[in-house]
């Protein structure tokens, strides 16, 4: 009993002559309070098609891990040198499918680093201030694209070669008609315009008269979301 007792000693005894014990609970919960924010943060404004709430679930896990690391290495350069060679056979077989999940990674493992490196003030100093760029960034970027969910291509393939007829036709419908590219066929054409919609109606109306040009006339609209 007397020797479990010395060895746990001796092992608080270093633990706290490395790492002060209340340094070290203080990263830990502020580096787990960004992972959880940032948590919080990718699944609300993030925009990738997969799962973002089962993807964010492996922040906290990812910074208390990196933290771990970094603190155990730090006082050690032959633990560095054997980490880097561990960490050399480790292969990660789980695809990224998107950049974003990337970018947020790297935040993670940033928020860990700074834990680890016990620099707990300028983790959330850069934290809040990544956020903050991050949050004005979608905000600005929404409200471009709500301007921009007004413009459709038009495409209309016909058996008429009468331009002009179709060039007014649009021009009489949509406040904005733009052409941006015509293929002539045998016989008619193949018309692609950029239209600014302001009115659901006017999807309707261009789908009645463009119909009424011939039976052979096909109309195709495609959302453009980049103005």
């Amino acid at each position: 009993m007397n020797v479990l007792q010395q060895l746990q000693e001796q092992y608080i005894q270093e633990f706290s002559n490395n790492v002060p014990l209340g340094e070290f609970l203080l990263n830990v919960f502020i580096t787990a309070a960004l992972a959880l924010a940032l948590r919080w943060f990718y699944i609300r404004f993030g925009e990738t098609i997969s799962n973002r709430k089962k993807f964010a679930n492996n922040f906290l896990p990812l910074a208390l891990g990196t933290l771990l690391i970094i603190m155990v290495v730090k006082s050690s350069i032959a633990l560095s040198l054997g980490l880097v060679g561990a960490l050399s056979i480790v292969r990660f077989r789980s695809a990224i499918k998107e950049p974003e999940e990337l970018t947020y990674l790297f935040l993670i493992i940033g928020i860990g680093l700074a834990g680890g490196a016990n620099q707990p003030i300028l983790a959330l100093l850069a934290f809040s201030l990544i956020i903050f760029i991050l949050w004005l960034s979608k905000q600005f970027g929404q409200k471009a694209s709500m301007k921009s969910e007004d413009k459709v291509f038009i495409n209309i393939s016909t058996d008429t070669e009468d331009f002009e007829k179709i060039s007014a036709l649009l021009s009489g419908i949509f406040d904005y008609v733009e052409l941006k590219r015509m293929d002539t066929l045998k016989p008619g054409l193949d018309l692609s315009f950029l239209c600014k919609v302001s009115d659901i109606a006017q999807i309707s109306r261009i789908q009645k008269e463009v119909a009424e040009l011939s039976a052979a006339t096909k109309l195709s609209i495609i959302d453009h979301p980049e103005w």
